[in-house]
């Protein structure tokens, strides 16, 4: 957890946004929401049975409504109103205790909750209805979403550390990873040296290899062995202090042939265009046009449907770079950038990704600093 001044300042700026939409109170109930308001960091979230519950008063601290099981680290955290039951319950699961506090802490006024892209709600179906029947909740107007985008130092600080620990990780690759070398030894491998790097857990881990680069960099690893000629691409979202870093890297199994080579480089160039494209006021827009003139001559983007995104207590969360999205952008919103190329005569794409903060001036690079040309694995 953070001090508890940074939580107080981020209940502070939810409630003037809430003020802003008349709301008298915010039902939260995924774990990112609820650990942006408090600090409650637990791996327990991991466990579907219990739900849990933050009230967000228009004024004054969250009251967490929650399985009693949660109760002594909640106290732990900023929150000081903690209600509770012994859960699971079968026939009540918090729904009346949860109930009571809305109406204690609203009364009339219009009760939010986040309904946009990225949100779910994290209860049982049959238990909405049931609140719901008992209390009118809408949406939270993007709340959340907004507050959340915006980065204060102490989360950039967070995700740079990630983002140096994955850093840290990567350069130790070649020990590990070689021709011949199957591709889930490297995974596994991989994961130990995010680690021992000083990640508190490695809770993503993606990629892919093939000759001259690869079709499908999400699917779990296979046995099969790295060969002389693949492209080698590993893309890793590791925790440190609950915070996310997301980016990726190119490795050459032996010397990469004439054409992946011209994509990497392409893939370089198509970074740079973003970097310039990166600045406060741009919209995500103007920055996923600036990358895909170089990745598809402007034909409007690839089949992963978006050039990087938001980044945070999430792998994934606010903006996307996509011709759609229109989010202006703002210092303090941490990106990634993630463009991708085809190989010529290769069997797909070659993708490259980083991460950044927006500042006053344009940008700071989160990440290390990729290598100019792919590294060379042992063949």
């Amino acid at each position: 957890m953070f001090e508890r001044c940074e939580y107080l300042t981020r209940i502070k700026g939810v409630q003037t946004r809430m003020a802003a939409h008349g709301l008298g109170a915010l039902l939260l109930t995924q774990e990112a929401d609820i650990r942006y308001l408090t600090g409650y960091l637990t791996r327990f979230w991991e466990s579907p049975t219990r739900p849990w519950f933050l009230v967000l008063p228009a004024k004054g601290l969250p009251i967490a409504v929650i399985p009693s099981i949660g109760a002594a680290l909640m106290a732990q955290t900023v929150v000081e109103d903690i209600r509770t039951w012994s859960a699971p319950n079968y026939s009540d699961d918090g729904v009346s205790l949860l109930t009571s506090t809305l109406r204690d802490v609203a009364g009339s006024d219009p009760i939010g909750t986040p309904f946009g892209i990225e949100s779910h709600l994290r209860m049982p179906l049959g238990d909405w209805m049931r609140l719901s029947g008992d209390v009118t909740i809408s949406t939270d107007h993007g709340v959340m979403r907004a507050a959340r985008m915006v980065k204060s130092p102490a989360e950039v600080d967070a995700i740079r550390a990630a983002c140096q620990i994955a850093g840290g990780a990567f350069a130790l690759l070649p020990e590990i990873a070689r021709a011949r070398t199957p591709l889930s030894s490297v995974f596994r491998g991989f994961q130990m040296l995010c680690l021992e790097e000083g990640a508190d857990w490695v809770p993503y881990l993606a990629g892919g290899a093939g000759a001259d680069g690869y079709d499908d960099v999400i699917s779990p690893a296979s046995d099969a062995p790295l060969e002389v000629g693949d492209i080698l691409m590993l893309d890793t979202g590791v925790i440190k202090d609950g915070y996310f870093s997301d980016f990726d890297r190119n490795f050459a199994v032996g010397k990469p042939s004439d054409a992946a080579t011209r994509a990497y480089e392409n893939l370089m160039i198509a970074m740079q265009a973003g970097e310039g494209a990166l600045r406060a006021g741009n919209t995500a827009s103007d920055v996923f046009y600036a990358m895909d003139k170089i990745c598809t001559g402007g034909a409007g983007g690839q089949s992963a449907g978006r050039l990087g995104h938001g980044l945070g207590l999430q792998l994934t969360e606010g903006l996307s770079f996509t011709a759609d999205d229109h989010t202006v952008l703002e210092e303090g919103m941490v990106i990634t950038l993630e463009p991708g190329v085809s190989v010529s005569g290769g069997a797909g794409l070659i993708v490259h990704e980083d991460d950044y903060v927006v500042t006053a001036t344009g940008w700071e690079r989160l990440s290390p600093k990729p290598p100019e040309q792919m590294v060379r694995l042992d063949g």
